[in-house]
């Protein structure tokens, strides 16, 4: 994993947002968007190509698809670097089957009253 950052920031932050995105993660694989919804700020966003349609809104609609999706069992999830400075953040992620799919996220954070919430992803589904 790489770990960029322009004011170094206390080594323990890296570890929350490990915790935040491990809750996306956990909720692929059981399939709950439920699961997922303690990593995200209620107005976080998604946006993504699926083929040629976007797939954009209201991060409900990640729950709702992951939901409709089911369980992804035999994901393999791998953050690949962090970026932090001072209460902002952004997050890639790679995993590969998802159910099938691969995909490359970006996630952007924020920490508001002393969490670490995304608040917003942005995807790319590797054909």
């Amino acid at each position: 994993m790489t770990i960029t950052n322009s004011h170094f920031s206390n080594i323990d932050e890296y570890a929350v947002i490990e915790r935040v995105i491990q809750h996306y993660i956990d909720g692929a694989r059981t399939g709950k968007g439920d699961d997922m919804r303690p990593a995200f700020h209620p107005e976080a966003t998604i946006f993504g190509y699926v083929g040629e349609d976007l797939f954009s809104g209201p991060i409900e609609n990640l729950y709702q698809w992951n939901d409709a999706n089911g369980p992804a069992k035999d994901i393999v999830a791998k953050i690949v670097s962090i970026d932090i400075v001072g209460t902002a953040a952004s997050v890639r992620v790679e995993s590969d089957n998802w159910t099938g799919h691969r995909f490359t996220d970006f996630f952007n954070i924020l920490k508001i009253n002393g969490q670490w919430k995304i608040m917003s992803k942005i995807f790319h589904l590797h054909a």
